[in-house]
């Protein structure tokens, strides 16, 4: 294939404008045709918005004849060979029987119920994600379908485009671009969907918690989308392959009806599959989730005994558990690049039982030592699998519920005396590791704020008088994984 700069197309007489780019659009260079006139173009992503423009300004039936002139994917129709190397890429020029029926059947039902062929820019995408895409799409209404079929056909174009004109600085993609940062999104998109798929966990010692009945299935979502296809958008105000971020927000309430497992982890990776699957221009996706917890509330029960109604539910405003998930394309498929799980804003204070004693002593140090003082702590716990799947499915007991670390942190904050913030927080990871050995490492960021003491003494009581203490505060990170299980195990003699 022959590669131009946009000079070059620029000074080209319309036979040779029409040789060059008459095949972009498939079988319809009507559409080269009359973006002719509109030379000179600031750069290839001028001349492709200007193509975009004049099929969106024809005739539907230019537009459903376009829709048309597309092959059926994996079939035996006539090919650009433009096409015959994007199938190629994707592998759909080398299926077996039973994959060749499969689109087959899909590819029939499809055209019986639109009237034109699948179309999908599959550049990136693997025949399963295709087929995949294919039998979600089908369920589309008409008007949709064809909306859908003519975003496909701008990606598609888009990738032509960019591999007949090189770049010479009018907004082409450099390598360099692969280092900058880019994205865009939604955030605070909040989903309630009812009756999930119950949840069940295994029992620990110290945790009454073994699972949810998912009746509310409640999150907050932050999507994010990045690719080099998005970076006329921001330079040259190209918006042609751009998804609103209202659509975005609408994908992800329209597809939660569509979620048949029982985590967050798993609706992320279910989210996230879905995104790219339609969209083959976004090279990644970042997406952030907070479990809004909603707890049954105590009706009396035919007894007489108070049980959990099953109907009503009443919100927590305390912790809630912080998910993130971030899938990436690669020459071999979609790759998990990030996921990560978080209690989050637990708040825990212990009126007793902790000190802070024998820390350096200089002149700058106030602060006297304490030996049995209130501890008020604000704490974020984050864990990560060995195996990202145990987060995903919740019916094999290696899900690790954000409930159970928080109870853990409970029992150990009240069995031990803390000489620290510090050791507390490494007692509660060694704590977590022990019960959880599917977890590859955990982690802590805690916030130091105790009270104030007002009054220290009380005639009579054992009570004291506190405020809420000024800022600064002090804080705290630490990360451990199952090897500093072991060395502790082996200091105290005991081999797991």
């Amino acid at each position: 294939m022959n590669v131009y700069s946009i000079k070059q197309i620029n000074t080209m007489n319309r036979d040779a404008f029409m040789s060059t780019l008459g095949s972009i659009f498939e079988h319809s260079p009507w559409v080269a045709e009359r973006v002719y006139a509109y030379r000179p173009f600031k750069a290839s992503n001028h001349l492709h918005r200007t193509m975009l423009e004049a099929v969106y300004l024809a005739h539907r039936d230019e537009q459903l004849s376009l829709l048309r002139a597309h092959p059926d994917l994996a079939g035996r129709l006539q090919m650009s060979d433009a096409s015959v190397q994007e199938q190629r890429g994707a592998g759909l020029t080398d299926l077996t029987q039973e994959e060749l029926a499969a689109f087959t059947a899909c590819n029939t039902e499809y055209t019986n119920k639109f009237g034109f062929p699948f179309i999908m820019a599959v550049k990136g995408s693997t025949k399963d994600q295709i087929l995949a895409a294919m039998q979600l799409r089908i369920h589309n209404d008409s008007e949709a379908e064809i909306r859908q079929a003519l975003l496909e056909i701008a990606k598609i174009t888009k990738f032509r485009i960019q591999d007949i004109i090189h770049s010479e600085g009018g907004g082409e993609v450099k390598k360099s671009d692969k280092k900058r940062t880019m994205y865009y999104g939604k955030g605070d998109v909040l989903v309630y969907r009812t009756y999930v798929l119950p949840l069940k966990v295994k029992p620990i010692p110290e945790s009454a918690y073994t699972g949810s009945d998912n009746v509310i299935f409640a999150l907050n979502i932050k999507v994010a989308v990045s690719g080099a296809a998005f970076l006329t958008s921001f330079t040259e105000g190209d918006n042609s392959m751009v998804v609103a971020t209202d659509s975005m927000k609408n994908f992800i309430l329209r597809h939660a009806a569509g979620f048949e497992g029982s985590t967050v982890e798993g609706f992320l990776h279910y989210i996230a599959a879905r995104f790219l699957e339609t969209y083959s221009h976004m090279q990644g996706i970042d997406l952030l989730a907070e479990r809004l917890p909603f707890d049954s509330v105590q009706v009396p029960g035919v007894d007489g005994k108070l049980t959990e109604s099953g109907l009503v539910y009443r919100q927590s405003r305390n912790e809630s558990g912080v998910f993130a998930l971030q899938l990436e394309r690669s020459e071999t498929g979609i790759e998990l690049v990030k996921q990560t799980a978080v209690m989050s804003n637990l708040h825990l204070i212990k009126v007793s039982g902790s000190s802070f004693a024998n820390f350096i002593r200089d002149e700058y140090t106030t602060l006297p030592e304490s030996f049995n003082r209130p501890l008020f702590i604000y704490l974020n716990i984050g864990w990560i699998y060995v195996d990202p799947e145990d987060a995903k499915a919740g019916d094999d007991y290696r899900y690790v519920a954000p409930e159970q670390i928080s109870d853990i942190a409970h029992t150990v904050f009240h069995q031990e005396i803390s000489a620290s913030i510090q050791s507390l927080i490494y007692q509660i990871g060694l704590k977590i590791l022990e019960r959880f050995p599917q977890l590859e490492q955990v982690w802590f960021e805690s916030n130091n704020r105790t009270w104030e003491t007002v009054i220290d003494s009380i005639s009579g009581s054992e009570g004291q008088v506190y405020t809420e203490p000024r800022p600064p505060y002090g804080f705290q990170g630490f990360s451990m994984t199952q090897e500093d299980l072991i060395e502790a195990r082996k200091k105290e003699g005991v081999t797991r």
